[in-house]
């Protein structure tokens, strides 16, 4: 029950008697919870304070709302580890999930315009785009940018279906040595949202990866656009390996 001489708000009581409900499996994925009236009933409490405490799984996207319906338990997400430098395709295969890899732009040299996070920006790079579908449905869009001079020649390796990752060790005898990564949330212009099958004012995580190498710094940049909706990308801490 509710402890209403404790300092933690109620609503956030009972958001933690709920969610543990749901971690232990007494609330099983895609079984409905109990109404607000019923649950401001069984512990004494006004209904706001039980639509406060459900706004809190909302948010934390162990619930969720259909109109007219009830609140319901959402199937858990699968977490990516995004920063594998096996590739992303590696990072889901090692999940036991299978992704469909579609080549949206083949390799080709470019100038590349004017970008504060583009390694190079006002220079040459081979670029290339990916997009990612699992089960049909797009969850992560690849602009992949290479070294003009490392990687010279990939415009003319056959890439439909291949680990970008492999073709790179295995053709230029190259694998990446360290890297980082940063993260923002925007939104996609009208083409890019379509490819992505989201509305254009969708709020998407977007990752710039830098991947070094013994060559040279920033050598392969990407820029990878993830919908959070099925899968929770991640970032392991303390290490990077290439399995």
């Amino acid at each position: 029950m509710l402890n209403t001489q404790s300092p933690i708000p109620l609503y956030r009581q009972l958001a933690e008697i709920l969610g543990e409900g749901i971690r232990s499996g007494e609330y099983p994925p895609g079984a409905r919870i109990p109404s607000e009236p019923r649950l401001a009933k069984d512990y004494g409490i006004g209904r706001p304070t039980v639509r406060q405490a459900i706004d809190v799984l909302v948010r934390q996207r162990l619930l969720s709302r259909q109109r007219g319906s009830g609140t319901y338990v959402r199937t858990p997400q699968q977490e990516i580890d995004l920063f594998s430098l096996a590739g992303t395709s590696a990072a889901f295969h090692k999940k036991g999930i299978a992704v469909d890899v579609q080549l949206l732009q083949r390799p080709r040299r470019i100038k590349v315009a004017v970008d504060a996070k583009n390694p190079f920006a006002g220079g040459e790079a081979f670029r290339l785009s990916r997009l990612n579908r699992v089960d049909g449905a797009p969850v992560l869009m690849e602009e992949i940018y290479l070294h003009p001079v490392m990687f010279r020649g990939i415009e003319s390796i056959e890439l439909a279906g291949r680990s970008l990752s492999q073709v790179v060790e295995t053709r230029f005898y190259m694998r990446p040595t360290s890297g980082r990564q940063t993260f923002c949330i925007g939104c996609l212009n009208s083409r890019k949202a379509a490819l992505m099958e989201v509305k254009a004012d969708t709020p998407l995580l977007i990752v710039n990866r830098f991947l070094n190498f013994k060559q040279a710094d920033n050598a392969v940049f990407s820029v990878l656009t993830c919908n959070t909706e099925t899968f929770v990308f991640s970032q392991q801490i303390g290490g990077l390996n290439h399995a």
